[in-house]
């Protein structure tokens, strides 16, 4: 008798690591799949007082950094540091500079072709890179893709020096600072108008990255807003990423 009792009680001990065991597994498997599943935000049809609203507000401009917000790219003499070894690149840019010709290897960030398809439904699209623009343009093109989204672009020789960075001006593109704003990972860049950015993580290579994702419901509100720095303003603690 106590020897039966003693084997229910590992029996039951069996029986209630096999059940972690098996908790463990299905965890790690539902966040396996939960992690290759498609993320989109869902969007609604506008009430008549939303659109009513928008209608009574001008439609507004965002503009967009590329390198480290969009993408992130690496050339043939660049040690690949902030890529895993193995990663697939998403295009090939080759440009020549100084008469040589150079091959850039673009990885575009989580989630970019699905946020600009949405926030140019909502925005005139600007982008404004410090970047030359034989690079730029290339890397827009690509991104754009024929949707002819992303028409209006500024490079290198558009910014500001500024002790070796450059500082991007946003009343060149757009005098009325009440509808521009920017989406840049390098504070750097919107020193001169923080009521009027919108500060993002650098990217280089996280595939799980949701950070385009992340700011469209801020996005999607900001269209009805009469001064974007009304909003942004109340957030210049973000700027420190």
């Amino acid at each position: 008798m106590p020897m039966l009792s003693q084997f229910q009680m590992n029996f039951r001990a069996f029986l209630v690591l096999a059940s972690k065991v098996w908790t463990c597994i299905c965890y790690m498997f539902k966040r396996q799949v939960r992690a290759h599943q498609p993320v989109k935000y869902q969007l609604f049809p506008l009430s008549p007082l939303s659109r009513h609203r928008l209608n009574m507000v001008q439609r507004k401009t965002l503009v967009l950094d590329l390198d480290e917000t969009l993408i992130h790219s690496h050339h043939d003499a660049m040690p690949r540091n902030m890529v895993k070894p193995g990663t697939p690149h998403d295009f090939t840019v080759k440009v020549t500079i100084d008469r040589h010709p150079v091959r850039f290897f673009v990885h575009k960030r989580p989630h970019v072709d699905y946020f600009l398809d949405i926030v140019s439904q909502w925005y005139d699209l600007v982008v404004f890179t410090a970047s030359m623009e034989i690079y730029g343009a290339a890397v827009a093109d690509k991104l754009d893709n024929g949707r002819n989204i992303l028409r209006r672009r500024y490079y290198r020789q558009h910014c500001t020096p500024d002790f070796g960075s450059y500082t991007k001006d946003l009343s060149a593109i757009c005098s009325d600072l009440n509808r521009i704003f920017i989406i840049d990972n390098s504070p750097g860049a919107y020193r001169c108008f923080p009521n009027n950015a919108i500060p993002i993580k650098s990217w280089f290579s996280d595939p799980m990255d949701i950070c385009l994702l992340s700011l469209l419901p801020l996005l999607d509100a900001l269209r009805f807003t009469n001064d974007v720095r009304s909003v942004l303003s109340r957030n210049l603690h973000l700027h420190q990423l």
